[in-house]
């Protein structure tokens, strides 16, 4: 193991231990969060170690929760002991056995199950003199010393705690099937003949940072001239809780300056490439999620089995193609239209080599 995540509480007395931080989400289950704690009993006066996972949707800056108000709401949550062990579980991960050699005697083994319905790691970008911690659904694993595992009543001290924040993240399917086609017909006031629009992917998948290529045909057998072609990628950020909205924001809008007369075909492909780096003002923009102040990029489409109810924030992104209509004759722009296409895209990462 190359890298041992490790956060000692300010106490001394309870230490966590983690060999990884990102774990992977493959639609149908999640890899198991397994780690140790080390457990010094001199210092704990009677008291019981216990770990949780927690998933929560954050909705504030955490200086808010002096006013009594919590601005992070937990989608799920669980509990173990860890000492006194409970003997439930003995049988240890190859990753377990590693880090308990570190650690030695005193480790505590545990681990959880993280249900495959739960949100991925992603933040929402704050806007430039934001602070405090960003909007999003993140993950924690914190080791605390308490008499029980979740009593209203008993306060928990912060020296008794100690915590790491991890993701859950999914990566693009290795199979990548042929993209998405959409059309349309239109038909124009005071025009007895249509513009025909069809617009497609080359594939369903395409990965942060690529050029998107968009082929575009169309038949305008009317008497206007399309003047020009635009194309726009929107992320669609559906957040869950009490209630579902649904924020759409352009990440990415190119036009071109095409001419198609009338009584014209034309075919053509387009490329247009939705970067983090051109969307860094927007507020509320959803990226993947972060540790510490790593890069990142725009978030990656959710993928999920469609029936379960999934809580939390759910990504999906669109293509729009636009065609800008001008209108002949004595009306003039009056008959002007835009005619449009919508495809959906799936944004992801690749599957890093030996994962």
């Amino acid at each position: 193991m190359s890298k041992v995540f490790k956060k000692t509480a300010g106490n001394g007395h309870i230490a966590l231990y983690l060999g990884k931080r990102d774990f992977v989400d493959h639609v149908d289950s999640v890899e198991v969060v397994d780690g140790v704690v080390k457990v010094d009993p001199s210092g704990l006066d009677g008291k019981k170690v216990f770990v949780y996972l927690a998933c929560a949707f954050r909705y504030g800056s955490e200086d808010l929760d002096v006013i009594g108000l919590s601005f992070r709401r937990d989608i799920w949550i669980q509990r173990v002991q860890v000492y006194p062990p409970t003997g439930e579980n003995t049988a240890k991960s190859p990753m377990q056995e590693s880090l308990m050699k570190k650690v030695g005697e005193q480790g505590c083994p545990f681990s959880f199950q993280i249900p495959a319905n739960l949100p991925c790691s992603v933040a929402l970008q704050p806007a430039p003199n934001d602070s405090g911690k960003a909007c999003g659904v993140d993950f924690e694993v914190k080791a605390y010393v308490a008499n029980a595992a979740n009593n209203a009543d008993e306060v928990i001290e912060k020296k008794d705690t100690c915590r790491l924040m991890i993701r859950k993240i999914q990566f693009a399917p290795a199979s990548n099937k042929a993209g998405p086609t959409a059309d349309i017909t239109k038909q124009f006031m005071m025009s007895d003949k249509p513009v025909h629009l069809e617009a497609s992917l080359e594939k369903e998948i395409y990965y942060h940072g690529d050029p998107i290529a968009v082929k575009v045909k169309i038949n305008n057998e009317t008497t206007k001239v399309v003047k020009k072609i635009k194309i726009s990628v929107e992320q669609l950020t559906n957040v869950v809780l009490y209630s579902s909205d649904t924020y759409t924001k352009p990440v990415c809008c190119e036009e071109f300056g095409e001419t198609i007369n009338s009584n014209s075909t034309f075919e053509k492909s387009f490329q247009v490439t939705p970067l983090l780096a051109n969307n860094k003002e927007k507020r509320g923009l959803a990226v993947d999620g972060r540790l510490k102040d790593e890069d990142t990029h725009l978030a990656s489409t959710t993928l999920s089995q469609g029936d379960k109810e999934m809580q939390g924030i759910i990504i999906s992104y669109k293509v729009k193609v636009n065609l800008m209509v001008s209108g002949g004759g004595l009306l003039g722009g009056l008959t002007g239209s835009d005619v449009t296409v919508e495809l959906p895209l799936t944004l992801m990462s690749p599957k890093p080599a030996g994962e």
